[in-house]
This record gives C-alpha cells, structure tokens and sequence, in this order.
C-alpha cells in the first residue's frame, strides 16, 4: 500500500513528513511525498527543489522506506491535487500537517487542512509539529 505525505518546508510539513515515513516503516508502506504549494512558480518558498526532493527521499530510503516526490501544481484546489494524487497511487493514507494557530485563528473557515479533513475520501493523518 502507499501512504501521500503532504510536504512543505515548514514545521507542520516536517511533522508530517516525519508521522508518514513512522507510519510506512511500521506497516512496509512506500510513500508519495506530496509538495504542491498553492502557486508553482520558482520564488515560492514552499516549492522545494530537486536537491531537497533528493533528500527526502534518502530520508525515506534511511528509514526503510521507498518514496518519491511528486510536484503536482493544484492552483486554488488542493482537495482535488491530493484526491488525484492519492488515487493514482492507491493510497491508504493520507498525512499532513497543522500548524498551530491561535483562538481567533481556529475560527477562521476555509482553510486547505479544514477542506482536506473534510473533503477528501481516504482516511487523514493530520499531525502538528512539536512545540
């Protein structure tokens, strides 16, 4: 089975990261690390690139886990990016991250992480970085 791990450079991203390859390790999953930020262009801080895709995957391999990146562009919907994703591989699981927010901020709608919990038909992982 494969387990989509939704990646960027940012604590939340490496919490993430980090619950999916435990994940893999302990059920012999391979892993799609996802790193689709909202808008694909080379100044995005969240686009990683191809060194750091290389190290995520040797992250993965050290753990005993096979992995790849996929740079899929989502534009303004994220839900169908990991729906896609996650299907093509027939994915079992999907993880990401939250960051930690504030009061005010939890009432905030809208967000990806709320549209994905909500939206997308595989179970969710959703995991925070340590504090």
């Amino acid at each position: 089975m494969t387990i989509v791990i939704g990646y960027v450079p940012t604590p939340a991203g490496e919490a993430a990261l980090e619950a999916g390859l435990e994940e893999a390790t302990v059920h012999g999953d391979e892993v799609v690390i996802l790193n689709s930020p909202r808008r694909r262009t080379t100044v995005d801080g969240e686009l990683i690139d191809e060194a750091t895709a290389d190290e995520l995957v040797a992250r993965a391999t050290a753990a005993g886990v096979t992995a790849r990146v996929d740079h899929s562009d989502h534009g303004d919907d994220i839900v169908e990016t990991f729906s896609r994703v996650a299907e093509a591989a027939s994915a079992r699981l999907v993880v990401i991250g939250l960051r930690r927010r504030s009061p005010v901020g939890k009432l905030v709608t809208g967000s990806d992480a709320q549209r994905l919990l909500l939206d997308l038909d595989v179970p969710i992982l959703a995991v925070k970085p340590p504090r």
